[in-house]
Formats: structure tokens, sequence, C-alpha cells
């Protein structure tokens, strides 16, 4: 599933190729046609994305996207639509084709904003608190490692961000929240801030330091469909970037954590 730092590049991209203009709104597949003619010649504001949320502002409506697991939107010159595109925006310039998406749907400005009252900060986003998703956090029996990916605590953040960002901090992925330091938190969420907008600005993540590059390690770079230079992610059994240690891997919570046992070890 796409992280957060992706829907907020398609949001430029899609403000780059839509904002002022009237783009067609189509339903190719057919299954949004009703909803596509309710936005079809209406002015586009632009785009904008919380989280794992991308919302296309049409004035009093919003088409409000979440990708899921097998989800994409591509912008390219116009063509035939391959595949079964549930919405399409097109000028005689660009379209922007959606293809099996977890959600799809036009919602008006208020319910929009109650969408985001559901939601955890965004630490993408330039006014995210992050005192909201710590009140959630010290409160909480789970791990941490489980309420990074819970969306409603924090925004954005998927296996990947999780994973990395416990790592650099030197975080033991299963400390619960409520015995995770304080100071721990704001340390994740600084280096969160750090690390999803570079993801923003290059389209991919990586997280290695400097140090830990493969130019400065005399090593191999990683070859992954993800891309990126990472240290603990899809990593497992392979030896630490930094201690030498195995990393181990487990399912929490239905998904594949990655960790270094000997180099996390703070709570």
């Amino acid at each position: 599933m796409p992280e957060g730092h992706t829907l907020h590049r398609l949001a430029l991209d899609l403000t780059d190729a839509f904002a002022g203009t009237k783009p067609q709104v189509s339903s190719p597949q057919g299954r949004f046609a009703d909803s596509a003619a309710l936005l079809n010649g209406r002015e586009c504001r632009g785009a904008d994305a919380h989280g794992k949320h991308l919302f296309v502002d049409f004035d009093d409506q919003l088409l409000h996207i979440h990708l899921g697991l097998i989800g994409k939107l591509r912008l390219a010159p116009p063509a035939p639509p391959l595949g079964q595109v549930r919405v399409r925006l097109a000028t005689p310039q660009v379209a922007a084709d959606l293809t099996g998406p977890q959600l799809c749907v036009v919602r008006t400005p208020a319910e929009v904003r109650a969408e985001l009252a559901r939601l955890g900060p965004d630490p993408l986003q330039p006014d995210a608190d992050p005192e909201r998703a710590w009140n959630r956090i010290h409160r909480s029996g789970k791990p941490i490692a489980a309420l990074l990916m819970d969306q409603t605590v924090l925004s954005g953040v998927g296996n990947v961000y999780r994973a990395e960002v416990l790592f650099r901090q030197r975080i033991r992925p299963h400390v619960e929240g409520r015995k995770l330091a304080r100071q721990s938190w704001l340390a994740i969420w600084d280096d969160l801030v750090t690390l999803m907008p570079q993801g923003v600005v290059d389209n991919r993540i990586d997280t290695v330091r400097g140090e830990h590059s493969p130019e400065a390690m005399g090593r191999p770079p990683r070859v992954d469909d993800h891309g990126g230079e990472v240290y603990v992610y899809r990593r497992a059994q392979l030896p630490c970037h930094v201690c030498g240690s195995r990393i181990r891997t487990e399912v929490l919570e239905g998904r594949n954590l990655f960790w270094c046992g000997r180099c996390q070890r703070r709570n």
C-alpha cells in the first residue's frame, strides 16, 4: 500500500496538471459514471493529501481517493484507457487514470472535514500537531510498532517508514505506547518530518545516513522493487548495516515487522 509521501506527490502532480482547468471526468469502466457526471466540466482547484487519503477539489465537491493495496493513479498524455479505469480526469494535454482503488467517492467539504477529524496528524502537513498522536500513544498498551501503523493515531506512515524510523531512533518495536518515553516519541516525529518530505521530492523512501550508504560502506546498492536504501525493511536475516547482527522479522497485526535486536533497545 502506498505510504503518505506517494499520495502527497500525486497531489502535487494532479495540481500541476489540472488546477485552473475544467477537465473531462468520466468512468471508462462505468462503475463511477453517475459520480463522474457530478464533476465533469467543473473547475478543478487542485489536490491535497492527508495521510493515505487523496482529495481532488472541484469547489463544493471533492473526489476522495484511497488507493488501498492495489490501486494505481497514472498521469500520462491522453490515450485510450488501459484496464479497468474507475475514473479518468482529462484535458487535451494530460489524463489521470485511476484503477483498483479501495475508495473512490464524491464528498462535500463538510464530509471531508468529518473524515479528516477521524485521522491522526500527518507529518507532511505543516500544521500537524504531534500532541494529538502522543495523547493516544501514551495511553495505549499496544506496541509502538502497531500504533505507528494505526491511521487514527498517525496518518501516512506505512510498513517502510514504521520499520525505518524505529531503527533510526533505536527504539524497540514491541515497547508499549504507555511505556514509550516522551522524548522517544518526539524523536520519532521529528525524524518523520525530515524523512517523509524528502520522500515526496524523490518519490521513493531512502533512510540510510551517509555513513551507511553503499559508497561509504563499499557494499552493493539495494536491489528491490520498492527502491531506496533502507536499514531493516525487507532485509530479514541480512546483516545489520550498523552492528552486523541478523535483521529479525515477525508478523505483527497482519503486517511484516523488521528490526535489529541489538541496535533497537530504547523505550
